[in-house]
């Protein structure tokens, strides 16, 4: 099995492990899950869609999309995410400044692209000027895996910033 076969395994799984967990009408001991389990918290901490329409999540949280910062453990810390969905990438414009750096927004086609940070065959959805004010909105409207990265530097913030996170967004119960 290929190991983009064997990802979207794993990601499949996980996801239905998710749901499974997340249904409000299991139950389990306490004996076998331990004291102070949630069956609503599943593996991602509490995090479960539990409103009756599309979130906007700003990516990264106060960090905004910025060089140094760890996106995919973001990503794992605040997910799961659902189609409908939206990712808001917020960040400032290029300045004069020369400790300034300007970002942007790619979509990555297949996970071996993204794990290298190769952005060849990537599409840019959001250049440098458009995370400023209100950020730039990505919906999620398909069931598939999602590989953003920030393009700059020839792949530099992708790889050596941290400027990168991978989602699969799930089936939510309200869309």
């Amino acid at each position: 099995m290929g190991i983009r076969n064997e990802f979207l395994l794993f990601v499949l799984v996980v996801s239905m492990l998710e749901l499974g967990l997340a249904n409000k009408n299991f139950t389990g001991s306490p004996e076998f899950w331990g004291p102070g389990f949630n069956h609503t918290d599943g593996w991602f901490q509490g995090h479960l869609n539990a409103t009756r329409g599309p979130r906007k999540i700003i990516v990264g949280g106060s960090n905004k999309w910025g060089f140094g910062f760890n996106y995919t453990d973001w990503a794992l810390k605040n997910g799961p995410f659902y189609i409908g969905d939206s990712l808001v990438f917020k960040f400032d414009p290029p300045t004069s400044d020369p400790n300034s750096h300007p970002h942007s927004v790619y979509l990555i086609r297949t996970y071996r692209s993204f794990m290298n940070c190769d952005l060849k065959k990537a599409k840019k959805i959001a250049g440098s000027l458009d995370g400023a004010g209100q950020g730039f909105t990505f919906r999620l409207r398909t069931w598939r895996p999602h590989y953003f990265a920030c393009g700059e530097k020839n792949g530099l913030h992708c790889n050596m910033g941290l400027m990168k996170f991978p989602i699969f967004p799930l089936i939510s119960r309200w869309y």
